[in-house]
C-alpha cells in the first residue's frame, strides 16, 4: 500500500514496513526537530482518546503531512505503553477504531477488503453487499448484544454472513480496535521516557483526573480502590459509556452485590451504558442477585474471568488469588490501619 493509505491506516503491517524503509530511527523519531509534528499529533491522539474520544476525519494533503500522521501511530502508541494502564490503552484502542470506520466508511470496496484480509477477515463482495465468514461475525460482535446483531438474526449463507456495507465497516472497526489492544504495551526504555516526560506527566495527570471521577461516592458504600483490575476496568468501562459483554455485567453485577452494594446502587451504575433498557436491566440484576430467583450468583473465578476475555493482565495479588472476591478481601486488610478490626474495614 502507498503513503496516503498507510497515513489513514496506520495499524496495518505495512505501516511499519514503510517507516523501515525509510530509514528513521527511534532516536531519530524521539528527538529529531524534522519528526515535531509527528510527536505532537501523536501526543494529541492520546489526549483525544482521553478527552473526547475519536476526532472528525482529517485527510492530509502534503506528503510530508502523511509521513507526519503515519509516524503520529507509532508515537501514540510509545506514549500509551509508557503509561501502561489498561484503561488508557482501552480509550486509544477505540479512539483508533472508530476513525478507522469513519474512513472506511468513505473509501472504496477495494480498499475495505484489502484491509479486511491484512486484518484477518474473511470478507467478501455479494450482489452489491458483503459477505462475512460467520466464525469472523461471531469474534468481532461478541460484545454487541443488540438484537440486530444477533447471527440468528443474520442471512446466513454456505456458512457466511451477508451484510450491508455500513454493517460490515462497523464489524471491521472491532477488529481494528482487537489488534490495536491486542498490541499494547510495548516495551519502552529510559531513552523513552525521558524523551517525552513532559508529554507522559500531562497524560497521566488528565488520567487520574478521570480515575477520580469514579469515587466510591457515586456508586455506593463500596471502595473502589480495592476492586481488582478486572472488576474496575468493567465499572471503567461501563462509565466510559462503553458498551460491555453479556458475561462481563454479569460479573460486576454479581461483584457488586457481594461486596455489599444494593441493587437500587447497582443499577444506577448501568444508567449511561449505550444499550442501557431500564425494565431489561432492572429484571437481569435481580435475577442475579436473587432477589427474584431462587439462586444468589457469585462472581465467575480467574480462570473464567481470563477464558472470556475480561482479564485485563493480573498484578502482584492477582498472582496469589483465584477469585475476585479475595483480591477484595486482601485489599481491604492491606488498606487497614492499625488496631481496625476487619468489620469496621468491610
Amino acid at each position: 500500500m502507498d503513503l496516503p493509505v498507510l497515513a489513514r491506516y496506520p495499524f496495518l503491517r505495512e505501516a511499519s514496513g514503510y517507516i523501515r524503509a525509510e530509514g528513521i530511527s527511534l532516536e531519530e523519531l524521539l528527538t529529531d526537530p524534522a519528526y515535531a509534528r509527528a510527536r505532537a499529533l501523536g501526543r494529541g491522539r492520546v489526549l483525544e482518546a482521553l478527552e473526547r474520544g475519536a476526532p472528525p476525519e482529517r485527510v492530509p494533503v502534503a506528503e510530508g503531512d502523511r509521513l507526519a500522521q503515519l509516524l503520529a501511530y507509532p508515537v501514540a502508541r510509545i506514549l500509551v505503553s509508557a503509561v501502561a494502564d489498561t484503561y488508557l490503552i482501552r480509550r486509544y484502542a477505540l479512539r483508533e477504531a472508530v476513525a478507522a470506520e469513519a474512513r472506511l466508511g468513505a473509501d472504496l470496496d477495494d480498499l475495505v477488503l484489502r484491509v479486511a484480509a491484512e486484518l484477518g477477515v474473511d470478507l467478501r463482495r455479494a450482489d452489491g453487499a458483503f459477505r462475512l465468514h460467520f466464525a469472523d461475525f461471531l469474534r468481532h460482535t461478541s460484545t454487541m448484544r443488540e438484537t440486530p446483531w444477533k447471527l440468528i438474526n443474520q442471512r446466513l449463507d454456505a456458512g457466511y454472513v451477508r451484510l450491508r456495507r455500513e454493517k460490515a465497516v462497523r464489524v471491521l472497526r472491532n477488529a481494528v480496535q482487537r489488534r490495536i489492544e491486542e498490541g499494547l504495551p510495548i516495551p519502552v526504555n529510559d531513552a523513552i521516557l525521558e524523551a517525552f516526560r513532559g508529554d507522559l506527566a500531562e497524560i497521566r495527570g488528565i488520567l487520574d483526573a478521570k480515575k477520580a471521577a469514579f469515587k466510591a461516592d457515586d456508586i455506593g458504600k463500596v471502595s473502589i480502590t480495592r476492586f481488582p483490575p478486572c472488576m474496575y476496568n468493567l465499572l471503567a468501562q461501563i462509565q466510559a459509556h462503553e458498551n460491555v459483554p453479556h458475561m462481563g455485567r454479569f460479573a460486576i453485577v454479581s461483584f457488586l452485590h457481594h461486596i455489599g452494594m444494593g441493587n437500587e446502587d447497582i443499577f444506577r451504575v448501568f444508567g449511561d451504558v449505550p444499550d442501557f433498557a431500564v425494565d431489561v436491566t432492572k429484571y437481569q440484576i435481580d435475577h442475579i442477585t436473587g432477589t427474584t430467583s431462587p439462586t444468589e450468583y457469585t462472581p465467575p473465578e480467574c480462570s473464567t474471568m481470563k477464558s472470556y476475555g475480561l482479564c485485563p493482565g493480573p498484578d502482584r495479588i492477582c498472582l496469589t488469588i483465584k477469585h475476585p472476591l479475595s483480591y477484595y478481601r486482601i485489599k481491604g486488610r492491606e488498606r487497614r490501619p492499625r488496631g481496625e478490626s476487619a468489620a469496621t474495614a468491610a
